[in-house]
């Protein structure tokens, strides 16, 4: 088998800056202090990176489209009951059980970056939409957040490990291809990373999301001063 290009730049730079991203989540709110500015900061520029990979699930390359890798429970319970022999196929992209494992992994951090419009630090900031939402949504979107954050962490440790089993088990080596885009396949490598096209996609979700966030909301109202 030969070197094949299979995951396209997009998809690559997407995948490090959604862990850069992470990262500077947890650093903001669980490190540094006085850092919550940045901690909402961090949750737009995530939401953004969610936006643009459900958009390049659909009009991405051959294997960052959802329609590769999102595959029905028999696929996944036939690859499962595989999932310990060392000499299976390799997949090009994702296989069956990573496909949904990318679904839930966008699944619970664009929950974690809705649910932080309706936060608060409880000292100077407020998600966008706080204030136009009860105490009761406040509550389950606060509960969401931190309750999904654990539940998020979880999954990171369980990916990590995953990669580990592949890499010293299985003897596919997933994070290099992650950098350079190749990997030894049967399968067609696609021909080029679309990069005009992401270039524009990027561009529009910075668009919706700082008007989502910036101008849509409508400012809170505030009381008359008396003197």
């Amino acid at each position: 088998m030969t070197k094949k290009l299979i995951w396209d730049m997009p998809t690559r730079l997407f995948h490090w800056l959604l862990v850069a991203g992470i990262v500077a989540q947890y650093v903001t709110a669980e490190v540094l202090d006085n850092a919550m500015q940045w901690h909402f900061y961090c949750g737009y520029f995530v939401l953004g990176l969610v936006l643009f990979r459900l958009i390049w699930g659909v009009f991405g390359t051959r294997y960052a489209r959802f329609t590769q890798f999102v595959a029905g429970p028999s696929r996944v319970v036939a690859y499962v009951k595989t999932l310990t022999d060392k000499q299976s196929v390799d997949h090009a992209g994702h296989n069956p059980l990573g496909g949904w494992a990318v679904i839930l992994m966008l699944l619970l951090v664009g929950t974690q970056a809705v649910s932080g419009l309706f936060l608060t630090d409880d000292v100077f900031l407020d998600g966008p939409y706080r204030h136009l939402v009860s105490e009761t949504v406040q509550d389950l979107a606060n509960t969401i957040h931190h309750t999904g954050f654990n539940v998020l962490l979880a999954v990171i440790a369980l990916h990590i490990v995953a990669i580990a089993f592949y890499s010293l088990y299985k003897h596919h080596h997933l994070v290099p291809a992650m950098f350079h885009g190749k990997k030894d396949s049967q399968s067609p490598g696609i021909a080029s990373s679309k990069l005009l096209l992401a270039f524009i996609v990027a561009a529009v979700c910075a668009v919706l999301v700082y008007y989502a966030v910036f101008i849509a909301p409508p400012q809170p109202a505030t009381e008359g001063l008396y003197y």
